[in-house]
């Protein structure tokens, strides 16, 4: 019996790889993702994202779904090992630049669930789960074979690709096999994660409560109508084992769920984790890709371990359906390393930095922070730039053509704001790439920019848009299909030019804000 063969393999079945999965059937790519598991793993991890990944999640069509199961989050507390109050950061629930809430708590089991019913839509798209893959092999072709084993069964098969997806997590077998290794970025912290589930009404503050003390750190949130999350930093000696019993852990929870019976808490999840900040050193051999956990760990301290993962997909996807359908170069894939790693990178710093500014330097540390974190307020505009989630730049690649103007747009994201029609920026262009304008298009600029599969956004005067594009010194700027600007200038014309060819099923449009 002849092997299967399918373009895109997808090992692991996270929200990194469905994610991939899903936009890749969006571009009419099949895929096949093959899982360790049979269904959703069960335990919570992840309870964070941001409003840019809540962007990824509409263009997945699945922003009502999540917004039905998450809820936002008000901002961050900082308290000292006696639950004073240091300073507080408010943040608005409201939608942010990208449409959506900044911040979003929620349970991960029932984010996945909800993935998987979308993927359920795309018939390109399949998952088979209670498999173990097993080996790698490039053929002389430049296509792969990717071994696994039914682990029901025990019966070996085997399928063959293109391209692989390694989103197969922080014990990536898929990195093992290309032989990428991960460099240490010195930060490693032992915590108790403890998820909890009650009706009763903790009547606690509805943002992040952190408390800061190299002893014994602490982060409380709600993530739920009912499911609460707890993070304790673990002594020397302890473990988790230590806590398993609710007369054990209940004083370390008290202080937030007061006089709430211990019989009325039910403990959904106890749990050590080893907080790491690690990377990659390459992300691709050939034509297999790291995402996720497997090219980069981040500490949680600013909540952006899974979004990083999701971002590699929305990165990677449009770039790999581009190339597989004769569109794009294939170096157009050495973009994504270049573009994602140090970005990655800059947010793992990010948050090492946070963590240890929270949980380091003993007594002295403890001392500074009484004495400096109450003062933050007083200083202009720094409430607001602690709270900004912007992430940095994308470095300068063959899809990104960076100025050396400081407000260049090039390399950013693009605000997603409504347009006149009701609908948002990301939804109409709808994974395509845009040129969008403050300067109306002459009929043979339009014609070149449909002619590449292109679509057109004329920027009013007084939107949001035109702002945004005269604020980066520019009349007009190309947007990627992942949102990214490719370009910003002056002359549409050049911009015209500059505009790669990239089809979809869309029909080209000419639109207004």
């Amino acid at each position: 019996m002849s092997e299967r063969v399918v373009p895109v393999v997808v090992v692991g079945a996270g929200p990194t790889g469905l994610t991939a999965a899903t936009l890749l059937a969006q571009h009419g790519v099949d895929c096949l993702i093959l899982e360790r598991w049979e269904g959703v793993y069960a335990q919570p991890r992840a309870v964070h994202l941001d409003g840019e990944i809540h962007r990824i999640l509409a263009h997945l069509g699945i922003a009502d779904e999540f917004a039905a199961i998450s809820r936002p989050c008000l901002g961050l507390r900082l308290l000292d090992r006696n639950m004073r109050i240091l300073t507080e950061f408010h943040r608005d629930p409201g939608p942010g630049v990208h449409g959506y809430p900044e911040a979003n708590m929620f349970d991960q089991p029932q984010f996945e669930e909800i993935l998987r019913a979308n993927l359920e839509r795309y018939p390109g798209a399949s998952l088979r789960g209670d498999v173990e893959v097993t080996g790698l092999a490039h053929d002389k072709t430049g296509g792969i074979r990717v071994d696994f084993t039914d682990r029901s069964t025990g019966v070996h098969e085997s399928v063959r690709t293109r391209y692989v997806l390694g989103c197969d997590g922080a014990n990536s077998m898929v990195r093992e096999q290309i032989q990428a290794t991960m460099r240490d970025l010195k930060f490693e912290q032992r915590w108790l994660v403890v998820d909890v589930a009650t009706t009763a009404d903790l009547g606690e503050w509805e943002g992040v409560h952190q408390v800061c003390d190299p002893v014994r750190a602490a982060t409380y949130m709600r993530i739920g109508k009912t499911r609460y999350r707890w993070e304790f930093r673990l002594k020397p000696g302890e473990s988790a084992e230590d806590y398993r019993e609710m007369a054990r852990l209940h004083p370390l929870i008290s202080p937030w769920t007061r006089n709430t019976p211990a019989e009325d808490l039910e403990l959904v999840r106890l749990a050590e984790y080893t907080f790491r900040a690690r990377i990659a050193d390459r992300w691709r051999d050939r034509h297999v890709f790291l995402l996720g956990d497997a090219a980069h760990l981040t500490p949680p301290f600013i909540g952006q371990g899974m979004g990083a993962g999701m971002r590699d997909a929305m990165n990677l996807a449009w770039k790999l359906a581009g190339v597989l359908r004769g569109d794009l170069p294939e170096s157009a894939l050495d973009t994504y390393e270049i573009e994602r790693k140090p970005h990655a990178l800059a947010l793992i710093r990010r948050a090492k930095f946070v963590g240890m500014a929270m949980t380091e330097g003993g007594e002295l540390g403890n001392l500074i922070r009484r004495v400096a974190l109450p003062l933050l307020h007083r200083v202009p505009g720094l409430s607001d730039k602690i709270m900004d989630n912007e992430t940095p730049a994308l470095r300068r690649s063959s899809l990104i053509e960076r100025s050396r103007l400081r407000r260049s747009r090039a390399g950013r994201l693009i605000p997603n704001p409504v347009l006149d029609e009701g609908r948002r920026f990301a939804e109409v262009v709808a994974g395509r790439f845009a040129v969008v304008t403050s300067v109306s298009p002459t009929t043979e600029q339009r014609t070149a920019i449909e002619q590449r599969g292109g679509t057109v956004l004329l920027a009013r005067p007084d939107t949001d848009l035109h702002r945004w594009i005269r604020r980066g010194r520019a009349r007009a700027v190309i947007v990627r299909p992942d949102g990214t600007v490719l370009r910003s200038g002056n002359e549409l014309s050049a911009l015209c030019a500059a505009l790669p060819r990239f089809h979809t099923d869309h029909s080209p449009t000419i639109l207004t804000q």
